[in-house]
């Protein structure tokens, strides 16, 4: 698969030619970053943290609200490592402090070991030193504290020029159960399915910035079809990873889908399908990812309107149930509430509602029996729901916070707060 980079430099996205040679600014990384966050993981590096001469600290903080981001450049204490793993990074990108006294202090699962190689001999100090260590021991020796090594054939890199899978086949073994990266040259296609069908990902810059590949093409790259219309089965789904439906992509459909970030299929009777185009019932697309035998899509969509299905409901198996079918009928409470509506109250009442929700809260803490917890439970759910609908909010922007809370290593104690007869 593809990881898109953005190299960052004085706030600019930039592109180098061998880690050096200024070749190209692509300006702000922000609206970078959330087109290639269509794609999924994206590696964003701080060259000036790398260089010593300043960061970019902040702007990569903004980064990681934008997409799931690797993140390195300058990493060089364990400190620091947590910092960004905190902060939310997926990985965090260690290069010269990859070394198993800082790695062993850091969470396996989380880590990427960055190898920067001149012919398979590892260089240090920005490309300029050889080490005389040849990358695959250097791999060997590494792959029990890492997740993934990225790999940087630095005499290809931002020079578009290809890249060499047979190079990147001889390390996949060195990596052990560790996920391979390569970096440098990789500009067709063809480059990036081959690369994974060796499991081998394919981090990209170049090539991207200057139009060389099309990101939609590059995310589907490794997809076969064994149909005659060579078109991809593609799982709709809500931001809560719930189907909606099934439809079809096209590699036309794929790059307008990309292009307007909405949801755009290919119909196998009517061609091109722009979801919503005469109903209104649009669909903002976030991710799209493909399927483990890499002959299937799945689009993660922001659904407006009614619904994915012509039928009008949310979904082409009818209406949502449980907590989607909850959150969906609070949403329209908000403005179609029926007389009488207990949720209208509830909207209209912000301090009948905290009070209901501190009873209900009080009640599931003390129940006992299962039965009764199951109702305590659903009471706090529904008065919760009522918060988020009434602030605007939605299950998904829940679920995104418990990620998010999920990827920090500093784990606070929990301890409750005092009462204010214990202050």
């Amino acid at each position: 698969m593809i990881i898109p980079s953005i190299d960052l430099m004085g706030g600019q996205a930039v592109q180098l030619i061998g880690g050096k040679q200024h070749a190209l600014d692509a300006g702000d990384p922000r609206p970078l970053a959330e087109r290639f966050a269509l794609a999924g993981d994206i590696a964003v590096v701080d060259l000036d943290a790398a260089l010593g001469r300043g960061d970019n600290t902040a702007l990569i903080r903004e980064l990681l609200q934008l997409a799931p981001c690797r993140v390195g450049g300058g990493i060089r204490s364990v400190e620091r490592a947590i910092e960004w793993l905190d902060a939310g990074a997926a990985h965090v990108v260690l290069g010269t402090a990859a070394t198993p006294e800082v790695l062993r202090e850091l969470p396996r699962d989380r880590v990427i070991a960055a190898l920067d190689a001149v012919e398979g001999e590892v260089v240090v100090e920005g490309w300029q030193t050889r080490t005389g260590r040849d990358v695959r021991s250097r791999m060997e020796e590494l792959r029990d504290y890492v997740a993934g090594f990225l790999v940087t054939f630095v005499e290809r890199e931002g020079r578009m020029q290809g890249t060499d899978p047979q190079q990147a086949a001889e390390l996949v073994s060195a990596a052990g159960t560790a996920r391979l990266t390569v970096a440098g040259g990789v500009t067709t296609v063809d480059e990036i399915a081959t690369l994974d069908r060796l499991g081998v990902d394919a981090q990209v810059g170049m090539a991207l910035y200057t139009g060389r590949l099309e990101l939609a093409d590059a995310i589907a790259a490794p997809l076969t079809s064994d149909r005659t219309d060579d078109l991809w089965p593609t799982v709709v789904t809500d931001e809560c990873g719930v189907a909606l439906g099934l439809a079809w992509s096209s590699a036309a459909s794929l790059r307008a889908a990309v292009q307007t970030r909405t949801g755009v299929y290919q119909s196998r009777t009517r061609g091109l399908w722009h979801k919503g185009a005469t109903s209104g019932a649009t669909q903002q697309l976030l991710r799209i990812a493909l399927d483990c035998d890499r002959d299937a899509l799945r689009f993660t969509v922001r659904q407006r309107g009614t619904g994915f299905c012509h039928l009008g409901t949310k979904s082409c198996w009818g209406a949502a149930t449980g907590l989607g079918g909850l959150a969906a009928t609070l949403m329209t409470r908000r403005t179609q509430a029926p007389p009488g509506s207990y949720t209208a109250r509830l909207f209209n009442d912000a301090a009948l509602l905290r009070s209901k929700l501190v009873e209900e809260a009080g009640e599931l803490a003390t129940a006992e029996q299962p039965a009764e917890v199951c109702a305590e439970a659903a009471d706090v759910l529904y008065f919760t729901m009522v918060a988020l609908a009434r602030s605007g909010l939605s299950l998904a922007d829940v679920e995104r916070e418990l990620d998010r809370r999920a990827r920090t290593v500093t784990r606070r104690r929990g301890d409750a707060k005092p009462t204010p007869r214990e202050l």
